[in-house]
């Protein structure tokens, strides 16, 4: 018998490889058990596929909803993000430990191991971000949707699970923070933002006249722009530049609209400016001719 040869020797129960003999009931166990484990899988991914649809229908419906007691936007997505976290978590342990049984049995010794291991390895971070991802959500730090500054990160919270959160700052970047090392969190989303524009004019202008105009532009843009809450108005002059005179826009804005407000608003004032002849300052070059001699 060479020692690669391949011999079924059913009389006996054996399939022979070379030298070495493998009961054949031994193979059918353990194809038994390949088997019961790729079930376990396939059931577990439908199962949490089918957890996650339901859970978008239901977030969906209680930001449509129009009864008394539904969530808002930002805290349906957040809701229905830590519900799939606690699926996805849920099905990992229900998965590992049917696994482990269909493997080994009676697991208990063997699973009392594994979780010692853990423990001793990496168990105790993993309770500290669950323990502080639960505070975070209690407490309402922030949303999903929200505009936040965590540590050295800012950027848009994606996703918050029960272990980590999600950023997605404004170049693309996508950051990934344990909820353990969330200390402090600056939320930019929570109150009315700040819209603050200044005008230059030049030092030949009437500052009362360029604030009237600048007022009158003012308030045709509030009653245009549907995201400013207060203002914007011109507070009075702020600066006075080696060739400019500075006058200060101030206003309010909902969360995170501060911005288009801001290029809007400036936009206007560069045409409104113009159309009364009031000259922003710039850069120039005036040449002097010399005398003759």
């Amino acid at each position: 018998m060479s020692a690669f040869s391949i011999d079924l020797d059913l009389e006996n129960g054996y399939l022979r490889i070379g030298n070495f003999p493998i009961p054949i009931d031994m193979i059918q166990n353990w194809i038994g058990k390949l088997i019961k484990i790729a079930l376990i899988i396939i059931i577990l991914t439908i199962l949490t596929k089918v957890g996650y649809k339901i859970i978008n229908k239901v977030v969906k419906r209680q930001i449509e909803s129009n009864k008394r007691f539904t969530l808002d936007e930002k805290k349906a997505y957040t809701f229905g993000s830590v519900l799939k976290s606690i699926l996805k978590y849920t099905s990992y342990f229900i998965g590992f430990t049917a696994i482990l049984t269909v493997l080994f049995g009676n697991i208990s010794i063997t699973f009392a191991s594994v979780g010692g291991v853990a423990i001793g390895f990496g168990a105790q971070n993993l309770v500290k971000d669950i323990i502080n991802g639960l505070f975070i959500l209690f407490e309402n730090q922030f949303s999903v949707g929200d505009y936040v500054t965590i540590g050295n990160y800012k950027g848009t919270v994606e996703n918050i699970g029960l272990r980590s959160t999600i950023l997605k700052d404004f170049s693309g970047d996508v950051h990934i923070l344990p909820n353990s090392i969330i200390s402090e969190v600056t939320n930019h989303s929570i109150a009315e933002s700040r819209v603050m524009v200044d005008v230059e004019i030049a030092y030949e202008e009437n500052v009362d006249n360029a604030m009237k105009v600048i007022e009158d532009i003012c308030n045709e843009f509030k009653l245009e722009n549907e995201n400013m809450v207060d203002g914007p108005r011109p507070v009075g002059v702020v600066n006075l530049k080696s060739s400019s005179v500075t006058i200060r826009v101030l206003g309010k804005a909902k969360p995170m609209t501060q911005w288009g407000c801001e290029n809007e608003l400036r936009r206007r004032i560069k045409i409104g400016m113009d159309k009364s002849n009031i000259e922003i300052p710039y850069p120039k070059t005036q040449l002097v001719p010399g005398k003759k001699k």
